[in-house]
Formats: structure tokens, sequence, C-alpha cells
């Protein structure tokens, strides 16, 4: 088991936990987020808020939050997921600022377009929220449907990229 790097950091939707590995940021968890790690394992991890990958992280979610920044320029580690997801999350990094894509769009991204219900499964489980951004995938018809962090969240982010986005 890797012992990751972690610090809790405030933002305007809530605390959010940062983890990071050698290989990168690993983690990014709002409080009381479905999916996210069982607490005796956040226990083990080490405190570490000047770890380089922590200091990055919280520096450009601050900017983002500012409206400052469009986009993420850190290692990403992504080795916790199955292949599948994986593939789900390497996906979702490709949707840009400002836009959204259905879950169906998303499985045909894949090459997997009758994996619909599982590609939602899979960006249920994005453990790298907002740097991943799973808050872009919506409903076919529209609707926010699911988030790991609760609806307000996504609501409130995709409100934040929207406001940038306007002419």
């Amino acid at each position: 088991m890797t012992i990751l790097a972690k610090h809790t950091v405030p933002s305007p939707l809530g605390p959010i936990l940062l983890a990071a590995s050698p290989g990168g940021l690993r983690g990014a968890w709002f409080n009381e987020q479905a999916h996210g790690p069982a607490a005796s394992l956040v226990a083990q991890w080490q405190s570490q808020p000047e770890h380089p990958a922590l200091l990055a992280a919280a520096n450009q979610l601050n900017d983002y939050f500012l409206g400052e920044r469009q986009s993420f320029d850190l290692p990403l580690d992504l080795t916790a997921g199955t292949p599948f997801q994986i593939a789900a999350w390497t996906t979702l990094l490709q949707i840009a600022w400002g836009n959204t894509i259905s879950y169906s769009e998303l499985a045909q991204r894949m090459g997997k377009p009758a994996a619909v219900r599982a590609a939602g499964t899979a960006i249920g489980r994005n453990p790298l929220s907002i740097f991943v951004p799973c808050h872009r995938v919506i409903g076919t018809n529209g609707s926010l449907t699911g988030y790991a962090g609760g609806l307000h969240r996504k609501q409130a982010l995709l409100r934040l990229e929207q406001r940038d986005a306007l002419p």
C-alpha cells in the first residue's frame, strides 16, 4: 500500500482533501463526497502541506476558483483506477473549459458506445474532482445528473466556467 501525502485546502465549495503519490496528484475530494477514501485510510497518510504536488494543486485550484485558470498543468496519478476507469478519466481530461458533453458522448469518445452506464459509474469514482472534470458531463437532455461531490457543487462549477465562457 502506498502511503500518500495529504493536505486539506479551503475552497468556495467547502474543504478539499488533496492527496499525492510519487507519481503526482492522486486525489481531490470534497468533504462528505461519495466514493471518497475511507477515513481509516486517510488517517494513515502523511500530512505534508509543503509537498510540491499538493502546493501546486492548491495554487491552481485557487486560481481556478478566481476564474484565472481554465486548465491544470500538474502531473496526475490515475493509477488507482481500473483500465476502464482510467480510459474514462483520460477522456474527461479532453473536455474543454466551459463545455459539457453527455454520458452517451463520453462513451462514444471512449470507443465504447454501448458502455454508457459503465462510463457513468467510472466517472462517479473519479478521485480527482475538478482536475479531471467529471462535472462537465450532463444528461442527454441537459439535466445535471449525479455528481459525487453533490449536485449543488456541480451546478456551481458549471456556473463558474460559463461565467468566463460568455462573450
